[in-house]
């Protein structure tokens, strides 16, 4: 039987050296953009979470940032969710998209839907999305890239199938 090595580890103690950064913590410069394009199935992995995440630490990092969802990653946006009632939390975790979607734009994030994919493939009405998200014509998803592109914008593209 192999001998186990070490000391158990428990709660409050760090496995990593999390203080440890490599890159420069860099800073928006006045003017500059970011752009988060979702093409993300809510609550079927972590990258819409993290996205969420990520797109708010770029804000708060200056930049004047905009997070454009189309295909299934529309359905982040819906404000009917919850379970028993609109809002409930009907698992941990249930409210989290909203809530952080909802911190980006309270913090001056600008937030766009495709409205192709919420009503034609998912039958969301532009009502059903959260107020403060503007809907867009499914042209608009190419036109924002190359928004971003001419005007030289960070741009961070995810997609899961």
């Amino acid at each position: 039987m192999a001998q186990i090595v070490g000391t158990a580890v428990k709660v409050g103690d760090a496995i990593v050296d999390y203080e440890d950064k490599v890159f420069p913590d860099h800073q928006a410069e006045p003017g500059q953009k970011a752009f988060i394009f979702f093409h993300c199935v809510p609550f079927e992995s972590s990258a819409s979470l993290v996205n969420l995440l990520t797109a708010t630490r770029i804000r708060r990092k200056g930049f004047d940032t905009s997070i454009v969802f189309f295909g299934p990653g529309s359905l982040i946006v819906a404000k009917t969710r919850g379970y028993p009632k609109v809002g409930d939390e009907g698992f941990p975790g249930n409210m989290t998209y909203n809530n952080q979607l909802r911190t980006f734009m309270d913090e001056g994030g600008h937030v766009y839907a495709c409205r192709f994919s919420a009503a034609a493939l998912y039958g969301m009405r532009e009502i059903d999305m959260m107020d403060g998200v503007k809907p867009i014509n499914p042209r608009d998803v190419l036109d924002a890239a190359i928004t971003a592109w001419q005007e030289g914008a960070l741009t961070l593209n995810t997609w899961t199938m």
